[in-house]
């Protein structure tokens, strides 16, 4: 059984059995409209399932990271469970009940079970993957956040087909059977690096209010906080974008059919990208800035070219849309697979689990605000999406200023961590 005893068994191999599991959560538009029609609810209904889950996935990991710290095994087991009980409940939930009670049903299993397994499985596989990676964090967390991120593209074609055959409770069965033996293989193989123990912890030591207190933790959540909005801002509005920057034109369900396919792969490339180059960089909060700088360009480029909204006599200026896209799409998956990284070169590997944990409460609340910041402004502007663009762009600008001014380190001392008293690697 030596064979196994590597980083790639016992520590890339698990994370990728697990993330491309649970990274699924972002297939939700493939069969949310199925399930409306199924249940008899609207589409709006439905959908706050998913912004369930994704407060559920960061508010689990913020308060399980104590767990993930003391035994990866527990934490993995319970998030196979929770993920896939989920998934089946949910099924059950779809085919033998109707109206308030299915979508009640769906709410608990689907936002909240399934919910907690995400984020317990999220947060697991990272310290493990930095430790047997210690000279090479970024390229580690970047190949496990990277199976998140390519979920969707692989498993898209399968639940469509699944849905169009056997309907969609049977494709939560399935499914969930499925992810069920992957992610207990995940759990079977990973493993810590030989001879690291955990050191012991004392009581209380971890307070996380005391975080926030903190202005480089400060910093480093609200950034992430910020790119997360912005990006789901922007992602989740993907076809409506594309569809009026080139309505009117002869390649629209060319463009509508490809392009976020394209957008797709570029978020997992972003993933694997932006993590593997902060391993060469003086100071990984270097991809940050280039992130917000990337961004801003582009947004404010389509903003003022009007490149959603010209219509077809200018859609070649729709070209601008795509790239805007591309880029948010890369910043995106770029700024997840960064952040544990960036958190150990700051506070040490120490207590790691519990401080990435902490940092991705902010993904729980971006879950909830950022799509319907953009409903909210279409709702009230005659729906038109370059109003989108001047909130994201401010909000860029705001990322790059705190990435500037908060999380840079001016001096070496400076990167100690003034809660624990920790030294940054």
């Amino acid at each position: 059984m030596n064979f196994l005893d590597n980083r790639w068994m016992r520590a890339a191999v698990p994370a990728l059995l697990i993330h491309c599991s649970i990274g699924t959560v972002y297939c939700w538009s493939t069969f949310k409209e199925s399930i409306a029609q199924q249940i008899g609810m609207s589409t709006f209904a439905v959908g706050w399932a998913f912004s369930l889950a994704i407060f559920f996935l960061g508010m689990s990991a913020a308060f399980g990271g104590r767990m993930v710290e003391r035994d990866i095994h527990r934490s993995s087991l319970i998030s196979c469970l929770c993920f896939t009980a989920g998934m089946l409940g949910t099924g059950v939930c779809i085919q033998f009940l109707h109206g308030i009670p299915a979508l009640v049903g769906i709410y608990l299993c689907y936002g909240c079970i399934m919910g907690i397994g995400l984020g317990i499985g999220y947060l697991t596989p990272v310290k493990t993957l930095m430790l047997w990676f210690s000279d090479q964090k970024g390229l580690a967390t970047g190949i496990s956040i990277m199976g998140f991120g390519l979920a969707k593209a692989i498993a898209t074609p399968i639940m469509e087909r699944i849905q169009d055959t056997l309907g969609v409770s049977a494709m939560f069965y399935i499914l969930g059977t499925v992810y069920f033996f992957v992610m207990l293989l995940g759990h079977f193989l990973l493993k810590k690096p030989g001879g690291w123990v955990e050191p012991e912890e004392a009581a209380g030591s971890f307070r996380p209010m005391a975080w926030f207190r903190n202005p480089m933790f400060l910093g480093i959540w609200l950034m992430f906080y910020l790119n997360i909005h912005c990006g789901l801002a922007l992602i989740t509005y993907e076809k409506q974008i594309l569809t009026s920057a080139f309505a009117g034109t002869a390649i629209l369900g060319t463009v509508v059919s490809i392009v976020p396919s394209v957008t797709a792969a570029f978020n997992a490339l972003g993933r694997i990208g932006y993590s593997t180059v902060s391993d060469h960089m003086k100071d990984r909060n270097t991809v940050y800035k280039i992130i917000f700088s990337s961004c801003i360009v582009v947004t404010a480029a389509a903003l003022f070219t009007q490149a959603i909204s010209r219509g077809p006599q200018a859609a070649i200026f729709g070209i601008l849309a795509i790239v805007l896209l591309i880029v948010v799409n890369a910043g995106y998956g770029g700024g997840f697979s960064t952040l544990p990284a960036l958190l150990s070169s700051r506070f040490g590997m120490e207590q790691i689990s519990k401080i990435h944990g902490l940092a991705l409460s902010a993904w729980a609340i971006a879950g909830i605000t950022g799509n319907n910041m953009s409903e909210l402004i279409l709702e009230h502007t005659g729906r038109r999406y370059d109003n989108i663009l001047v909130a994201t762009l401010a909000l860029y600008a705001v990322s790059l200023v705190i990435c500037l001014v908060m999380v840079s380190v001016k001096k070496k001392a400076s990167a100690t961590c003034a809660v624990c008293g920790a030294e940054a690697e």
